[in-house]
């Protein structure tokens, strides 16, 4: 069966490229076109589609606003377009918080001088959003419970935890309460559904949380200095994109920066290399897991959340062989359930956690 996309875009042009791409994939069906949000809303209600690609600017209504109320009134899977500048940053945050999956750079020279990868980047992309087990109906409220992190965080007033389904209640009360150790890391690797399910975690930590952090989320370079600067708004904990020489502290949350590798020295200090081209994600949560490992030892929590593709599996191998713990993210709480999937298939975890809880036990285990 098919998967159903409807196109949304102001330009014409990349309308009609967009539904030559899809149309030319037999698992793909464009049902219909949109040239601004309200045309967006309307097809998505008449037409039902599985996935939604949708541009930021359009007339009328733009795509943030659209995609807001098609999370409340037909919950959809919604890809959004964005330019790689600072502005393009700041509008695919906004377009994640308000309930979009996933996101793609849009760039018509891409298009034009690389069409066949393009082509199979953009169907895999819509497929695996369509695949994905994520229950929308849960997560239609992801808008609203993140614009209100921003007034409580700091404050330390409680949060009010997100709507959970009964299959995310019943796998986290298989795992018992963790077992309190002096870590001397947290390291956290994500990817897609990573900048909410990071918002959601790191919120719930003390403004005293006694372990340095490392946050590896896979995302371009233009992307993380305008995402570390966002969480660290929200969170009472102090979160930065990382830099070259940067030391560990407790309390601190270090976000790798795009395109780019991070990994430990001997002395645990923070060192940015230039990332391989050998390597298919810069940042690689791999990397820096294996990293912490061979520094850190038995003495690293390490955290895997939603997100397609296995990376995480070969460095949380490497944590394990030197006794440290590995979380994985529950199946029914990710937005794609890859490579927290990989852990769990290898039996590399400790734990299985919904994400409504990873926060709080976070903050237990690190006491």
């Amino acid at each position: 069966m098919s998967v159903k996309v409807l196109v949304v875009d102001d330009s014409g042009f990349f309308r009609r490229r967009l539904t030559e791409i899809f149309s030319s994939d037999a698992g793909l069906e464009v049902v219909g076109t949109a040239s601004n949000g309200r045309e967006a809303i309307e097809q998505a209600l008449l037409l039902k589609p599985d996935v939604i690609t949708m541009d930021y600017e359009m007339p009328l209504m733009d795509g943030i606003s659209a995609v807001r109320q098609i999370m409340q009134r037909c919950p959809t899977p919604v890809l959004m377009f964005s330019s790689l500048t600072c502005e393009g940053a700041r509008v695919t945050l906004d377009a994640l918080d308000a309930g979009a999956v996933d996101y793609l750079p849009k760039s018509f020279e891409d298009i034009s001088r690389n069409p066949e990868k393009v082509k199979q980047l953009l169907c895999e992309k819509v497929k695996d959003i369509a695949r994905s087990n994520r229950r929308l109906s849960a997560f239609s409220g992801t808008a609203a419970l993140s614009s209100g992190f921003a007034a409580t965080a700091r404050t330390g007033a409680p949060l009010a935890p997100a709507r959970r389904t009964d299959s995310a209640l019943a796998a986290s009360s298989l795992c018992a309460a963790p077992r309190r150790r002096a870590y001397r890391l947290v390291t956290i690797g994500t990817s897609t559904g990573g900048p909410v399910a990071l918002q959601q975690v790191l919120t719930r930590l003390p403004e005293n949380f006694p372990a340095p952090l490392i946050l590896v989320q896979h995302m371009p370079a233009t992307f993380t200095k305008a995402f570390a600067e966002r969480l660290d708004k929200l969170c009472r904990i102090e979160v930065r994109e990382a830099a070259d020489g940067d030391h560990l502290r407790p309390g601190l949350a270090l976000l790798a920066p795009g395109g780019k590798q991070l990994m430990l020295d001997g002395r645990g200090v923070v060192r940015i290399l230039p990332g391989d081209e050998r390597l298919n994600y810069k940042p690689s949560v791999d990397i820096t897991f294996g990293s912490a490992a061979k520094v850190f030892q038995d003495k690293v929590l390490a955290i895997v959340l939603t997100g397609m593709g296995a990376d995480g599996r070969e460095g949380a191998r490497l944590l394990k062989a030197c006794g440290s713990q590995v979380w994985a993210q529950d199946e029914a709480s990710c937005v794609i359930y890859g490579m927290p999937m990989a852990i769990v298939k290898a039996n590399l975890h400790d734990a299985i956690y919904s994400l409504d809880d990873i926060g709080q036990r976070l903050a237990d285990a690190c006491q």
